[in-house]
């Protein structure tokens, strides 16, 4: 499991960041990966990535903000020019039906694949053997979610001493009472699982929030987890500016992470007013509040171990092309 960061600016793109997507990798767990929100020109960080359209499963939409959201018609006609055919499920607000079908309609893109759009409630909207995904509403200007994705246990390890030990040779045995069956011997001896497991291996927790100001619902969604992925659009010398436009700041997200008793803090989503000097400061400040903070960037990745342990690795920059300034909004719904 690993998160991959295609996408970490706010509002509009930039030299530096793109606007946001973000990528949970499962290559080891189910060959896929699923994509967290898909804003103008992810499917070129795409190319420039270890991902492969054809084996997206998944796609959550946040909200319904352009940033999060405009490239999504194409990122579904890529899919299908590069191989492409499996299903795909695409959850998000009230409303994402509609801008899929109308896009998709007006463009005449015609896919080879079936699209299921699922308009989603807070709640589970998604569980299988492997996974249980649930999302609750934040405190945006539009309605915006926070998706908890939640690997299920795996059983414990298998304690093939004690089986050798007890003459029980290695072969098909081992591996049913690994997947905690119970097994009988031509004996008639029951071999029972639990005898030779350790306790259950408890899954990874991932947490990754749209656009949001403070509020309850980051707790509910983010207790215990072992990554928070939270937008830290300003610095906390504008924390004024941030609620006024329905966001947080570095020192929010940090609260929030400890607050929740998280393993690992990743701040993304951030504003391209502020150079490299301000974001070294913008992620100091949450470090002072919440140490184990990391600051994402374009092409970063996240390895999730089950031990619970996060690494990230953010690659060297390609270029150090300084940005215009940003104007300051007159509306918020200029700047999201």
């Amino acid at each position: 499991m690993e998160l991959y960061f295609l996408g970490t600016g706010a509002g509009m793109p930039s030299t530096r960041r793109n606007v946001t997507s973000i990528s949970l990798r499962l290559n080891q767990e189910r060959g896929t990966f699923w994509m967290i929100d898909c804003g103008e020109g992810t499917q070129h960080q795409v190319l420039s990535s270890p991902l492969k359209p054809s084996q997206l499963e998944k796609l959550f939409i946040t909200h319904l903000h352009g940033d999060h959201l405009f490239g999504l018609p194409g990122l579904l006609g890529s899919r299908a020019f590069q191989g492409g055919l499996t299903p795909l499920d695409i959850y998000g607000p009230s409303g994402l039906r509609e801008f899929v079908e109308t896009s998709l309609r007006i463009s005449e893109t015609h896919l080879p694949y079936e699209v299921q759009v699922h308009e989603i409630d807070e709640g589970p909207i998604f569980e299988d053997h492997q996974f249980v995904v649930t999302c609750h509403q934040l405190a945006h200007g539009v309605p915006s979610y926070g998706y908890r994705m939640e690997e299920r246990a795996a059983p414990g390890r298998l304690n093939q001493a004690k089986l050798e030990d007890e003459g029980i040779a290695p072969g098909p045995i081992y591996g049913q009472l690994k997947a905690g069956m119970d097994v009988t011997l031509p004996n008639g001896r029951v071999l029972r699982a639990k005898t030779y497991l350790s306790s259950p291996i408890p899954g990874r927790k991932v947490v990754i929030l749209g656009d949001t100001t403070p509020c309850s619902a980051i707790a509910t969604l983010a207790s215990g987890a072992d990554v928070l992925v939270h937008e830290a659009t300003y610095a906390s010398a504008d924390e004024a500016k941030a609620h006024a436009h329905h966001h947080s700041t570095s020192v929010d997200a940090a609260t929030a992470a400890r607050e929740s008793g998280v393993k690992a803090l990743i701040l993304t989503h951030v504003s391209a007013r502020y150079d490299e000097d301000a974001l070294c400061a913008l992620l100091r400040e949450a470090q002072v509040i919440f140490p184990n903070t990391f600051l994402a960037s374009d092409h970063a990745s996240m390895p999730i171990l089950r031990t619970g342990e996060v690494k990230v690795s953010t690659p060297v920059p390609s270029a150090s092309r300084i940005d215009p300034p940003v104007s300051e909004p007159t509306d918020s719904r200029e700047f999201q």
